[in-house]
């Protein structure tokens, strides 16, 4: 029990971070594009609770933290309103992308913390383990994020971009294999095909965090 507390007191300032700034890269992008819908909602906002989703940001985190793995969940959905964009086929790409983006960019912030504790910080200070496995922690946090929503299964955002470079009737199509998205979403989850789709972001975080700690010794 302890050491699933310690889990989750690690990884939650990453994980919060990590789905508050996905659900406000949509919004803000979305406004970019015309559509005022989230910032009309409120959403438009870094504050955890305008985000939160009881089963996405609670439960589904504290279960997969109880099973030894990292904080996982999501927050309460972006509502978009792609009629409203200026350029449509555009706006839909970028605003489903900037969700992924985020936690790209969150990823390799969260190196960069990582390499100056490592570098900067003396290892006799009492919380040195602490920001260390926090900024381990968040960067795995955002990577698997990013990685999991750029795959095309609808409704992930990676989907949504494949969709920009369908014609409509295609389009259609593809969006009917969200009947069976849970079902391969559990697929990916529950075998090791979502590890080796990870295993070039696990690369991408290492090179990233080892390129910051060259640059600050």
């Amino acid at each position: 029990m302890q050491e699933i507390i310690y889990n989750i007191a690690i990884g939650l300032p990453g994980f919060l971070f990590a789905i508050v700034f996905h659900e406000w890269a949509h919004a803000r992008v979305a406004l970019y594009f015309g559509d005022e819908t989230a910032k009309s909602q409120g959403r438009l906002s870094l504050d955890p609770l305008v985000h939160a989703d009881p089963i996405g940001t609670i439960v589904f985190p504290l279960v997969s933290a109880g099973l030894g793995g990292v904080l996982f969940g999501w927050a309460k959905p972006v509502t978009v309103d792609p009629r409203r964009f200026k350029k449509f086929k555009s706006g839909v790409f970028w605003v489903s992308f900037a969700g992924p983006l985020a936690n790209i960019i969150l990823a390799i912030v969260s190196a960069l913390f990582f390499a100056i504790v490592v570098t900067q910080v003396s290892s006799s200070f009492e919380y040195f383990d602490v920001l260390q496995n926090m900024a381990k922690s968040s960067i795995t946090i955002n990577l698997v994020l990013a990685v999991f929503n750029l795959l095309p299964i609808p409704p992930l955002d990676g989907s949504k971009m494949v969709t920009t470079f369908l014609d409509y009737n295609q389009a259609r199509k593809y969006e009917q294999l969200g009947q069976y998205s849970f079902l391969l979403i559990i697929v990916f989850w529950m075998t090791n095909l979502f590890s080796y789709i990870m295993l070039p972001a696990i690369i991408f975080g290492n090179w990233v965090t080892t390129l910051f700690i060259r640059m600050l010794v």
